[in-house]
């Protein structure tokens, strides 16, 4: 599996690796972890009880982010036990930081999935105007949403997502975590399927 995978992406060694570790304690190894799979404020798609935690970091305006997101989509309807929690980590620009502030908005308003597909899906660069065009699409309430955007609890939890980027030493996105490994790049079905079965495998 590590072949396969590795033939279409690069595969990085989680935190738990000596070259990353030496870095961290072991007390901030376990809340770096504990940030990375189990933010509360973090979106969560997929089965919110599910047995094992996948875990994208994403940018709106990242091609193979949008490339790859109707295959993230198959692959969680293929697999109803699969939780999936996204970090918005907007590397793109001002766009991608505003459209990353409106989707953690929306996740006040229950509509985060709906308006992350949309906003994955969408053509052209994400930029405000762009973003809150999809909002109303998607039926957000777009004076409440931009009023949301400007909560600091917003561009607090984007900045705690690109440091748990950053201490895990990812290298761009789309970025999947599951167990103790890491893969960079836009993943089929099937090979989030082999990366999600050795996280399993792991919890045996």
């Amino acid at each position: 599996m590590h072949r396969r995978l590795a033939a279409i992406a690069t595969v990085l060694t989680l935190i738990l690796s000596p070259a990353l570790a030496q870095d961290f304690t072991e007390s901030q190894i376990a809340e770096i972890k504990q940030g990375v799979f189990n933010d509360p404020d973090a979106p969560v798609m997929g089965n919110p009880k599910g047995d094992v935690t996948l875990v994208e970091f994403s940018d709106y305006n990242c091609g193979f982010c949008r490339k790859t997101a109707p295959d993230v989509a198959a692959f969680l309807k293929s697999d109803p036990n699969v939780k999936l929690v996204v970090h918005e980590i907007p590397i793109f620009g001002e766009g991608s930081r505003e459209a990353a502030m409106a989707a953690l908005a929306a996740q006040r308003q229950g509509k985060y999935p709906e308006f992350h597909s949309a906003l994955m899906a969408m053509k052209g660069r994400a930029e405000k105007a762009s973003v809150l065009r999809v909002a109303r699409q998607v039926g957000l309430d777009v004076d409440r949403l931009e009023r949301d955007m400007a909560d600091p609890a917003i561009t607090a939890q984007i900045e705690q997502s690109l440091l748990l980027a950053d201490q895990i030493g990812l290298a761009g996105t789309p970025s999947f975590v599951a167990g103790d490994r890491a893969v960079f790049g836009a993943l089929p079905p099937e090979d989030l399927a082999e990366l999600v079965a050795e996280a399993r495998a792991q919890k045996k």
